[in-house]
């Protein structure tokens, strides 16, 4: 794969079997802190008399108590649910959505060198293969993004392809059957990140695209035909963008723009009229360290009213890269603070995707993060924990995977989608795997768990 020359690139390709870098990596292969019982609190830990039947009062340390059983907050319902035969492959990435127009959340997979692959959700979250109703075609697909591009009523899909250089567009005509419509596309590259977005006020779905290169804009004329006006729109800035994500940052009603690169990220800000200004070194704190990111995530963390900023980061394919996540608090008026230290917990993941996700339903965001054990010196990507990182309050974030995961929740993950599958009123956890098989997680609710976590609603 061709990339394209940059002036500070940080970058060192590494090869396998004669291929480059990119592509070696691609084609591989709370409950209760302690225990709780109905009686007064006691500090054990300082050793205070307990009373004891039928005899004196005795001493009892933290050390003497066993631990009570926590139920998880989640099912997994992987083998029940999902077609897992068909869902072995690659999977970079997942987009859920209403597609058949049944009331339940159905889910398109970007599959890499595959076929991409479509789910109907055919009620309390049970899936069957149905890819037949897109198109078969295999490219080097890597993101997806879903909205309704030619005003029919019903739900469309754009698939963005890296190496290849194909990005794909699929109509749906009404009952989940899609026809191929790229042509209506007028740029190709080697693209890795999609988001849609009304950039001119017309309430009319357009697209970002982001690039080895130039990010483009795509304007959307109302019956999914696209002008490119990238020039008008954009920056004109070479980067390696991984992800896109729009947030309004500065509070001022429309929608800025978050680029999650490999090298230092940006931060663009709309003028109101869908026209973006690079205002990246007066309001992101830049690491002196490399910074190689592959999604980003806005939400409000610390319960303020503005929107914050997490980057989900990994050390391949930059030298040097930190692979620590980061957590950027919003200062109210766009321009962050690095608050990682005093924040988040310091583990160094190489986390392929992070997302703020209610997943004890207490009302602030916690932090779910798919993770990948990658080494392209020995040219390999194998399966790591899944990550979660329960909100405390604040904003303040501590490590409670098992708390809320049952055991054995791994894969080499790529994508977290969120939605109620099942329709229960909670939220669900799509887990997407890149050469393990996808996973399913149900959300339980408080007589399921067994226990209330941390005041969550009865």
């Amino acid at each position: 794969m061709e990339r394209v020359p940059r002036a500070s690139s940080r970058r060192t390709d590494v090869s396998a079997a004669g291929l480059p870098g990119r592509a070696a990596l691609l084609l591989l292969v709370a409950v209760l802190p302690a225990a709780c019982t109905g009686a007064p609190d006691r500090s054990a830990d300082e050793g205070e008399p307990l009373p004891d039947e039928g005899g004196p009062a005795r001493t009892v340390a933290a050390a003497d108590l066993e631990p009570v059983p926590r139920a998880p907050l989640f099912r997994e319902v992987t083998e029940t649910h999902l077609p897992t035969a068909d869902l072995e492959g690659l999977s970079m990435d997942a987009a859920v959505g209403d597609l058949d127009g049944d009331g339940d959340p159905d889910v398109v997979i970007a599959n890499e060198h595959r076929p991409n692959i479509l789910l109907l959700n055919e009620g309390r979250g049970h899936f069957r293969n149905a890819s037949d109703r897109i198109p078969q075609v295999a490219h080097d697909s890597e993101d997806v993004g879903i909205a309704d591009f030619d005003g029919d009523g019903d739900l469309d899909v754009i698939v963005v392809s890296e190496d290849d250089r194909v990005n794909e567009l699929y109509l749906n005509r009404g009952d989940a059957r899609f026809e191929a419509a790229g042509d209506r596309l007028p740029v190709t590259g080697t693209s890795n990140a999609v988001v849609t977005t009304d950039l001119n006020g017309d309430s009319v779905p357009d697209v970002l695209i982001g690039n080895n290169g130039q990010n483009v804009a795509l304007v959307n004329d109302g019956d999914a035909r696209f002008r490119d006006e990238t020039g008008e729109r954009l920056p004109r800035i070479l980067d390696v963008t991984q992800d896109l994500e729009m947030g309004d940052v500065d509070g001022d009603g429309d929608l800025d723009l978050i680029v999650g690169n490999e090298d230092d990220n940006r931060l663009l800000v709309n003028d109101g009229s869908g026209v973006f200004t690079d205002e990246t070194a007066e309001r992101i704190p830049l690491r002196e360290a490399p910074e190689e990111t592959r999604e980003a995530d806005f939400g409000d963390v610390d319960g303020d009213g503005d929107l914050d900023l997490l980057f989900a980061n990994v050390s391949a394919f930059v030298e040097d890269a930190d692979p620590r996540n980061r957590l950027l608090v919003n200062r109210g008026d766009g321009h962050y603070r690095d608050e990682t230290g005093e924040r988040l917990p310091a583990h160094r993941d190489r986390s392929f995707d992070g997302d703020f996700i209610d997943v004890d339903g207490d009302g602030d965001l916690d932090i779910v993060t798919s993770n990948s054990e990658v080494d392209l010196e020995e040219g390999r990507i194998e399966d790591a924990p899944y990550r979660v990182y329960l909100n405390e309050g604040g904003g303040l974030y501590r490590t409670a995977t098992d708390e809320v995961f049952p055991d054995g929740v791994v894969g080499t993950g790529f994508d977290v989608e969120a939605t109620d599958v099942d329709g229960d009123g909670r939220l669900d956890l799509y887990l997407a795997s890149r050469g393990s098989v996808d996973r399913l997680l149900l959300g339980l609710g408080p007589g399921e768990q067994g226990r209330v976590a941390r005041g969550r609603p009865e």
